[in-house]
């Protein structure tokens, strides 16, 4: 009898714990819209030499339905030539939020990389990702930094930094 009511009362914490973690959900909301951000990010692979080069960035994509926001596009340029040379893969890219303390939140990226095909021996080929990045997000100033910085993507290449600003109204909410 003593086991049956231990299994009722770990039963019993299961499922309160389990209600528990549902409440602290978080989510991007609007749901089911679309999104641009605009900004830079700094990345350094074999094809620079282990350099931080900085390129413009350029995000699209839409939050689905359960507040999760893909990237299904991202453009790289800039003045310095190596920008020009990525292939981005892995998209769409998911963006979930996992955390909301006053206005600022945090996430994760998943599924972000690229490559570049090098031009040997001259300039080495770089295969980076695909990988799961931290980020925070600013609900005020609408701004997407990579958090904590630099991370690895892959074996041999980091993103060094990024700084995003969302140009339309997303805002990282907790679930209730």
């Amino acid at each position: 009898m003593k086991s049956l009511k231990t299994l009722v009362s770990l039963s019993a914490l299961a499922v309160c714990m389990g209600a528990a973690s549902m409440a602290n959900a978080f989510s991007i909301s609007p749901v089911n819209s679309s999104f641009a951000a605009t900004g830079t990010l700094t990345v350094k692979s074999p094809s620079s030499f282990q350099q931080n080069v900085t390129c413009n960035v350029t995000f699209n994509g839409s939050v689905d339905s359960a507040g999760v926001a893909n990237i299904a596009t991202v453009t790289v340029g800039g003045s310095n030539s190596l920008c020009s040379l990525p292939q981005i893969t892995g998209t769409p890219w998911a963006l979930k939020a996992t955390s909301l303390s006053g206005t600022a939140g945090t996430g994760t990226v998943s599924g972000v990389g690229y490559t570049i095909a090098g031009a040997p021996p001259i300039i080495p080929a770089s295969n980076c990702g695909p990988s799961t990045v931290t980020v925070s997000y600013n609900n005020t100033t609408k701004v997407l930094t990579l958090s904590p910085a630099p991370q690895p993507l892959g074996s041999s290449c980091t993103l060094v930094a990024l700084s995003a600003t969302v140009s339309t109204g997303q805002v990282i909410v907790a679930v209730p």
